[in-house]
């Protein structure tokens, strides 16, 4: 069965008007850290690259602050500097060069009360439960400065060759505390009524789509679910898509929660695609392109959403990590080689707040693209493994598709380890998932699994 018969929602393209979307699949906005690190931005390319040729419609990628006080703290990534356009457009031209037809977007965020700054800024001086830090209240200047930011850190992304931009204006962010009363308590144009409220997004992305021009992708993150007690009501969220749609956002991201909020929406006992029926109701009431988001891990899972009308997009962020080529393979009808994110977070958003790289539990080689490179052998060897848990069915996959001859030995009658104890916790079921891949894997590169043996020097 071609992929347009199983998946004609999934693989149909997208007409902006301007440009074009190849697929429906966006590979959403994920902090990687690599452009922390050294040839970071080489990295990243690498990173991008690799996500392009493996099938993606879109990328959008982690956030970058348009100022110091935005408080992310990637001085290297600034794009605040003619080498910082250069450094950027490292990545741009190398997801162009593997495929003309993705585009990539760079996502502008600004923390806002979460940033880790004694500069931080805010409408109001209300700090965020999860931050030790009280924002500087925004004085009118300053808020002038935050928008003028916004819309040169936009510009700047067209001159290195992105597609797109991507505004944040959710998850308790900058632009979300405008909009919400528990932490917007002025009393000029900028606070009390909703539309004095929303004024701050809706002129940022009014001013960024005067500034970029009408053939350039500007996504908007809107908080479709806040999950705060005292949050925006769903006609203020209907309100304030509509004057994006008037002020020239190309697409809506549906965003469910904030950081703060104790309503877990990524984790693993969350159910596939929980969330997609509310972007559903959000695409009723515009008419411009809607994502949606959040435990949407297999290609079968993102074609019902969009076969329900639920969305005109659907964004993987960490099912990307997990496998690059998870679109190809979902094109090619090779989806039991799909790597599935088992929404585990630990090497991902674990990571990513502990300050350290992102990567992912089970596959370390994302972001380590230029580190760990499956070349094949120039000199065959035999190989023999001991124990068939993750780490033994990962060093086999690897070594027989770089050309080694490999044994695994296991002492069981099963493959797994202790994720077959994992699998059986309530919640924990996806991990069923990477122990079908890894015994798919097995097979495609002829790894000889010895079940109920015990390995012995003599044997070896």
């Amino acid at each position: 069965m071609t992929a347009s018969k199983k998946y004609p929602n999934l693989f149909s393209p997208l007409d902006l008007g301007f440009t074009k979307l190849k697929n429906r699949v966006i590979m959403g906005s994920m902090h990687t850290g690599l452009e922390d690190v050294d040839n970071g931005f080489e990295r990243m390319a690498a990173f991008f690259s690799e996500r392009a040729r493996g099938g993606v419609g879109m990328i959008i990628t982690g956030g970058f602050s348009p100022n110091a006080e935005g408080g992310l703290g990637h001085d290297k990534s600034s794009l605040n500097s003619d080498q910082g356009v250069a450094n950027h457009k490292t990545v741009t031209d190398a997801v162009h060069e593997a495929d003309p037809d993705v585009k990539i977007c760079m996502q502008i965020l600004h923390s806002g009360p979460l940033a880790s700054t004694a500069a931080a800024v805010a409408p109001s001086p209300v700090r965020s439960r999860i931050s030790p830090v009280v924002p500087n209240e925004l004085d009118e200047e300053g808020i002038e400065k935050q928008i003028a930011d916004h819309v040169n850190y936009a510009v700047q992304a067209q001159k290195a060759g992105y597609d797109g931009v991507e505004i944040i204006g959710s998850a308790g962010y900058l632009l979300s505390t405008f909009l919400v009363e528990k932490t917007n308590r002025r009393t000029d144009k900028w606070g009390g009524s909703f539309e004095n409220r929303m004024r701050f997004p809706v002129e940022i992305a009014r001013r960024v789509r005067e500034a970029v021009g009408s053939n350039f992708i500007l996504v908007f993150r809107i908080a479709a679910m806040d999950m705060l007690q005292g949050g925006l009501s769903w006609e203020e969220i209907i309100q304030l898509a509509h004057k994006l749609e008037e002020v020239g956002v190309s697409i809506l991201s549906t965003h469910f929660t904030w950081h703060e909020s104790m309503v877990p929406t990524i984790a693993t006992m969350v159910p596939r695609a929980a969330f997609a029926s509310v972007t559903g109701r959000l695409r009723k009431e515009v008419s411009i392109p809607c994502i949606t988001s959040n435990r949407i891990n297999m290609p079968d899972v993102a074609e019902s959403v969009l076969a329900k009308g639920d969305a005109d997009l659907v964004s993987m962020a960490r099912p990307m990590l997990a496998d690059a080529e998870l679109v190809l393979k979902a094109a090619e009808g090779r989806e039991d080689e799909i790597n599935t994110c088992i929404g585990c977070n630990q090497a991902c958003l674990d990571h990513t707040f502990s300050g350290k790289l992102t990567t992912c539990l089970v596959n370390p080689r994302a972001c380590n693209e230029t580190v760990l490179n499956y070349d094949p052998t120039a000199s065959k060897k035999k190989i023999a493994i001991v124990g068939a848990g993750p780490a033994g069915m990962a060093y086999a996959t690897v070594a027989a598709e770089r050309g080694h001859d490999v044994t695994l030995i296991e002492a069981s009658d099963q493959i797994g380890g202790q994720f077959n104890l994992a699998k059986q916790i309530p919640g924990k079921e996806e991990f069923y998932e990477t122990l079908r891949y890894y015994k798919k894997m097995m097979e495609v590169h002829g790894v000889d699994v010895q079940l109920n043996t015990r390995a012995t020097a003599q044997s070896l």
